[in-house]
């Protein structure tokens, strides 16, 4: 700039709806424009009005849509340690039976004023507690664990009382909330339902290690065919392990050695195994349901699409939802915790003629 010189700066003003956007606006900002104090800005945008005038209060309210002033929803829920966020965890979203409890459940809570944030732990105890504490810091109000498993951090959680359900395993850390069904009585329809097709040595088949879940229902299905006069002995029980359930149907029918081995009817404790079971039938040569019938447990939707070959237990996963936030609201408001069994119902596959 040449010597004696000077620059002129014209100073612009900028409209206020044009600096909105522009980035976050502060209380301050809000306060000088009514004239108050932060503190008293800060009071009427918390709810809390007792203190200021009505006139006040309309000069706060026109300030803040004036600058477009956004509350942080964050920061106030750090603060008063309550937020509208519901943390779901879920042990395995490929499982069509856990994609439909987390729709019906995501719907329950938005319909009830609620945010659920959906995690896929992949049945993962360490994972299952990476998101426990990343939940925790992101302040939700409640937790639903579905097919939870045992894990260090669940289990400080259950001590120190977090509002928890758990759905269709029971907390492995003593009484919890819980949803699900009676999976001792599903797995006696099941073996009520072979053996009233003449079914005399029914077979079994279940992950090992399995779940509450699995345990209750192969325990089921025995004790209601022992008590119908069939010996334990003679009840097929066959396992394996596996990624999924569909893996371990399929692995677990290799015990049946070749096609004269087969029984004439088996447990699946859930469809997804028993869709492994008949994959590995239909490569024996074995028809499904005529050579042998098989029973499911938990009715997915899509059966009647893909499986209608398959007699299954249904139980209502599309109706967890509700029942869910009815157990988060009496948590919250201090209740007991208590549970909801759904009832299910044997949807029979008709033999071809």
């Amino acid at each position: 700039m040449a010597e004696g010189k000077t620059l002129r700066v014209k100073r612009i003003s900028i409209p206020d709806s044009k600096r909105r956007g522009v980035g976050p606006v502060s209380l301050a900002t809000v306060a000088a424009r009514a004239g108050v104090s932060i503190a008293t800005v800060s009071r009427i945008v918390n709810g809390q009005t007792g203190r200021a005038s009505s006139e006040t209060i309309e000069r706060v309210r026109q300030a803040i849509e004036s600058v477009g002033y956004q509350p942080n929803q964050l920061g106030r829920a750090l603060r008063s340690r309550e937020s509208r966020l519901v943390a779901m965890l879920s042990s395995n979203l490929d499982n069509p039976v856990m994609a439909t409890i987390a729709a019906s459940t995501e719907a329950a809570l938005r319909e009830a004023g609620y945010v659920m944030i959906l995690c896929d732990t992949h049945d993962r105890p360490d994972l299952q507690d990476d998101y426990l504490n990343a939940m925790r810091s992101q302040v939700v109000q409640g937790y639903v664990l579905v097919a939870s498993q045992p894990s260090p951090g669940l289990s400080e959680f259950v001590a120190r009382g977090a509002p928890m359900v758990f759905v269709s395993r029971r907390s492995p850390f003593g009484t919890c909330a819980f949803v699900g069904a009676d999976n001792l009585a599903a797995g006696a329809d099941a073996a009520d339902h072979l053996l009233d097709c003449g079914i005399a040595e029914p077979a079994v088949v279940f992950p090992q290690p399995g779940s509450s879940t699995s345990r209750e229902r192969v325990k089921g299905f025995c004790d209601r065919a022992v008590a119908r006069g069939v010996d334990l002995d003679a009840i097929r029980a066959v396992h394996a392990t596996g990624r999924s359930h569909l893996e371990i149907g399929y692995e677990a029918a290799r015990m049946f050695t070749d096609r004269a081995s087969w029984p004439k009817g088996a447990m699946c404790v859930s469809d997804q195994i028993a869709y492994g079971v008949h994959r590995l039938a239909q490569e024996s040569g074995v028809l499904v349901p005529d050579d042998c019938r098989l029973v499911g447990i938990d009715g997915n939707p899509i059966n009647a699409w893909i499986a209608p070959w398959l007699t299954s237990v249904e139980i209502p996963h599309g109706d967890f939802g509700p029942c869910v936030v009815d157990l988060l609201l009496g948590l919250w408001a201090g209740e007991q915790p208590r549970e909801h069994l759904l009832a299910h119902r044997l949807a029979v596959t008709t033999l071809r003629g």
